[in-house]
């Protein structure tokens, strides 16, 4: 069978009661909060700032800080959200001794945290295991996201370990030099549907049954354009987190470079050596993409409206209704 990219893809339309695409909701459910997109930038330094993760939060957009501060920088973080008292305060943490010393200070101090991703490279492993007791120990109350991975025996795992979301997606994002440099990748449409429908609390897992919650999945790595989150939310994702697009906005963190009288925007991967500061086990590049000019404001509402029609194609009201009613062929 061939594994298929969101490129590989087309959506087929079927019949819709829709009047009016703009009056239909995109808000979605993740934990115990509602927000206005499945969609969440990636928790990449070129990605999202503090600032951003701010404004995100007073506009009901969900956000993942990314991880790559110093454990002041971070702590500093987490005590002015909950000095301002943010309706979402959501953080990356990685699995190294640093990772659990920085959760334990975060609990001793009383600080509010949300969500909590637990972020590395192969999240179907002992760490990941190890470090989800961690989490669970320290902030029990938090909403715990794990990844990534890219298999439905990783996702009854990280669930069975604890894990209320999973994060899947290995080496499909554009600065990832992952599936070049291990060769371990599967492309994203068919990554997300086979990780999809695992049952949490069931006997087997992987018995698709309405009397079991199925496991939440985000799908990470691939998207290309706005359609490509509606291809994500058809393959079986609950949200769906992108990074170029937003880098490229024009108040992203990443640094603007001019050249050729055309504004770039710095785009590197978590695992490159801009973001690292050695070269150890790089897996990632640095990207100069082309600047969209829009705000993360603009481009969000963008991607709303897209979706809404998207929605409105598919003949449904709800982006989770995606996956009941879409039918796909291969292009």
């Amino acid at each position: 069978m061939k594994l298929l990219k969101y490129s590989d893809v087309c959506l087929v339309p079927n019949y819709s009661s829709c009047r009016t695409r703009s009056e239909l909701s995109t808000h979605t459910v993740l934990g115990k909060q509602e927000f206005k997109l499945p969609v969440i930038p990636a928790n990449m330094k070129s990605v999202i700032s503090a600032e951003i993760a701010e404004w995100m939060s007073e506009n009901r957009h969900f956000y993942i800080m990314h991880r790559f501060d110093s454990i002041e920088e971070r702590l500093l973080f987490l005590e002015n959200a909950n000095k301002k008292d943010w309706q979402t305060i959501s953080i990356s943490v990685g699995v190294g001794d640093r990772e659990k010393d920085f959760l334990i200070k975060a609990a001793s101090l009383k600080l509010r945290v949300d969500y909590i991703t637990i972020d590395i490279a192969h999240g179907h492993s002992e760490n990941m295991k190890e470090m989800i007791g961690v989490v669970k120990r320290t902030y029990p109350d938090s909403f715990l996201i794990a990844g990534n991975v890219a298999t439905k025996l990783a996702v009854a795992h990280l669930s069975s370990w604890g894990a209320d979301c999973v994060k899947v997606g290995i080496g499909q994002g554009s600065p990832c030099t992952t599936k070049d440099k291990t060769g371990f990748t599967i492309p994203m449409f068919s990554c997300v549907g086979s990780c999809s429908g695992v049952t949490k609390d069931s006997e087997d897992w992987f018995e698709s049954s309405k009397d079991y919650e199925q496991v939440p999945i985000i799908a990470d790595g691939g998207i290309k354009s706005n359609g490509d989150v509606a291809k994500a939310l058809v393959a079986g994702a609950s949200m769906v987190m992108a990074g170029g697009i937003f880098a490229t906005c024009s108040d992203s963190p990443a640094e603007t470079i001019k050249m050729d009288g055309k504004a770039y925007k710095a785009y590197f991967g978590s695992a490159s050596f801009q973001n690292k500061g050695h070269n150890n086990h790089i897996e990632g590049v640095l990207k100069n993409l082309t600047s969209s000019g829009m705000t993360y404001r603009e481009k969000l509402s963008e991607i709303k409206q897209d979706l809404q029609s998207s929605m409105s194609y598919a003949g449904v009201e709800t982006p989770s209704a995606l996956k009941e009613a879409t039918s796909f062929e291969c292009c």
